[in-house]
Formats: C-alpha cells, sequence, structure tokens
C-alpha cells in the first residue's frame, strides 16, 4: 500500500503565492537603486496572498533589515496592535509591503530616485493582490503611491483610489509611538477601512 501523499505546504497551489513567490526571487538580487551598497536584507513584504487589505510603508527600519520581514520592530508590534483592536484581524489576514524595499541609510526617508527605482515592484504587488482596499502609512507612502504632494492633513479622510483600488491613507505607526496624540484620528481611518470592506466597525460588533 502506498503512503498517503503528503500535505501541500498552504498556498502551494494559490496562483496568487506562486506569482507573488517568483516576484519575490525577482526583487531580492536587486542593484536598482544605491540601498543596495548598506542593506543586510531585501524586504519584500509577507502576509496572505488573498489579504483583502494592503497595507503599505516607507522602508524598512533597522530591525526589518536584519529579519528580512516587513513592520517587526516597535512600530510593527503597534501595527499589530491596531489590527487585533481596531480591525479583528492578524497579520497573518493581510498584506504588508513598503515602498521600498532596501533600509535607507539612517532610516532616512527614501530619495526620489531610489523610490523610482523600487515603486514598479510595489505595483506589481498590488496587481497580483488585487486587494479590496489599501491603507498608506504615513505621507511617504501616500504620497509616493498616489503621485501627489498634497500633505497629510489633505490626504486623511478623503476618498482616494489607486488603479481602482480604496486608498485609506493613515499616520504611520512610529509616528503615533512620537506622538500618540493622533491614536484617535487613527482609530477613525481603521474605521474607514472596516466600512470598505463590508466589516463592522468596531469588531465584534454586529453589522448595520
Amino acid at each position: 500500500m502506498l503512503p498517503p501523499a503528503a500535505a501541500a505546504a498552504p498556498g502551494a497551489e494559490d496562483p496568487t503565492a506562486q506569482a507573488l513567490a517568483a516576484l519575490r526571487a525577482e526583487v531580492l538580487p536587486c542593484t536598482r537603486c544605491k540601498l543596495h551598497r548598506e542593506r543586510n536584507q531585501v524586504v519584500f513584504g509577507e502576509g496572505s496572498p488573498n489579504a483583502e487589505v494592503l497595507f503599505i510603508g516607507e522602508a524598512p527600519g533597522a530591525v526589518e533589515d536584519q529579519t528580512g520581514r516587513p513592520f517587526v520592530g516597535p512600530a510593527g508590534q503597534l501595527l499589530d496592535r491596531i489590527l487585533v483592536g481596531a480591525m479583528g484581524l492578524q497579520r497573518s489576514d493581510v498584506y504588508i509591503a513598503n515602498i521600498n524595499k532596501c533600509r535607507p541609510p539612517g532610516n532616512r526617508a527614501p530619495e526620489a530616485d531610489e523610490v523610482a527605482a523600487c515603486l514598479p515592484y510595489l505595483r506589481r504587488q498590488v496587481d497580483l493582490l488585487r486587494p479590496r482596499a489599501i491603507v498608506c502609512l504615513g505621507r511617504t507612502a501616500a504620497q509616493n503611491l498616489l503621485g501627489t504632494t498634497e500633505p497629510m492633513r489633505n490626504l486623511r479622510g478623503r476618498d482616494l483610489a489607486y488603479a481602482g483600488i480604496p486608498v485609506v491613507v493613515t499616520w504611520h505607526p512610529a509616528y503615533l509611538l512620537r506622538d500618540p496624540s493622533h491614536k484617535r484620528e487613527t482609530w477613525e481611518d481603521i474605521k474607514r477601512v472596516n466600512r470598505l470592506l463590508g466589516r463592522p466597525e468596531v469588531p465584534g460588533a454586529t453589522p448595520g
């Protein structure tokens, strides 16, 4: 009697997961911009290939550069708490990526040539994922994804879209760690995301 076939790895047969894996293999050795010279690891992004919401940040920080994973430092830990507390989701339920895949020196904002080199990778991630909503975390993510120079005060709370996908702009978790007074605004922004997804504004509440 033949032994039972080994179970396939989660997502192994998922065409989106396969396409993301192929794109990741293309991105890891990237040398398109000068950031590759000092990086430890490329931070491609991670999460569910079937995620309904995509969170986009600015660029990896020191912890992310060491681990190769997005949003795993203090800001990432706050993002995890936001996902659970404001959406009732785990990080494995969503997808998390950045405008730039390599850490800028000293955690500075990515420069224009660095964004231009890396943004096509993010656009391809969006095309593959086709989420129901995109959340831009902070000014750098919002301005570069949307191709605008408008400040955060003009972008938050507006009906925005990228490639036909609704976009919600909110504060970056790292900014919230520096200035917690904006947490209430972030809560309101995430409630908008919940509405876009057809979820209760407050986790555990009955829709309607």
